[in-house]
């Protein structure tokens, strides 16, 4: 599939709408839909890690493949533990949820750190795959343009620090 804008400025309207007749509703649909992005953002960073793993493995330099290579051998490495990490923030924030506790600070943390890790992760794939990772026969480029849009859509991470700043001070 490919990455889509919806151009229709109803869609905008309705939504409006909506924040000015229930905006607390409003605002517990979007926290709640945060998990959604989130487990999106995991996904196509494991689905970037899993290309460069695999092409790291078959792509041969000075007779060896190389993903042998310290340096890239390190980068998957930080690209699995991004991933890991991203998901354990989600998760706990979908615990809090579920469990009836308090978990807006929470999901706007583990927004904040998704976003942001899926980027370096796509980043560092295309790192890997060097100037394949730039065409459109391999997907990591694709995943690269869909974690930047996702840094922006239901609250950017500007506002998301604002969230947790917040929660934090008061």
């Amino acid at each position: 599939w490919r990455s889509c804008f919806c151009p229709f400025s109803c869609c905008r309207q309705a939504l409006l709408v909506r924040m000015r007749e229930s905006p607390d509703e409003c605002v517990q649909t979007t926290l709640k839909s945060l998990f959604a992005t989130n487990a999106e953002l995991a996904l196509r960073a494991q689905a970037a890690l899993n290309v460069a793993v695999q092409y790291s493995t078959q792509r041969e330099q000075f007779g060896k493949a190389i993903a042998t290579f310290q340096g890239v051998s390190f980068t998957l490495a930080d690209m699995a533990t991004g991933i890991a990490a991203g998901r354990a923030l989600y998760l706990d924030a979908a615990r809090r949820r579920d469990a009836g506790e308090p978990f807006s600070t929470q999901a706007a943390m583990a927004k904040l750190f998704c976003t942001d890790m899926a980027m370096s992760v796509t980043t560092s794939a295309v790192q890997v795959l060097g100037g394949a990772g730039y065409v459109e026969d391999f997907p990591v480029e694709r995943y690269m343009r869909e974690a930047k849009v996702l840094q922006i859509v239901e609250g950017t991470n500007e506002i998301q620090r604002l969230v947790i700043g917040r929660a934090l001070t008061g």
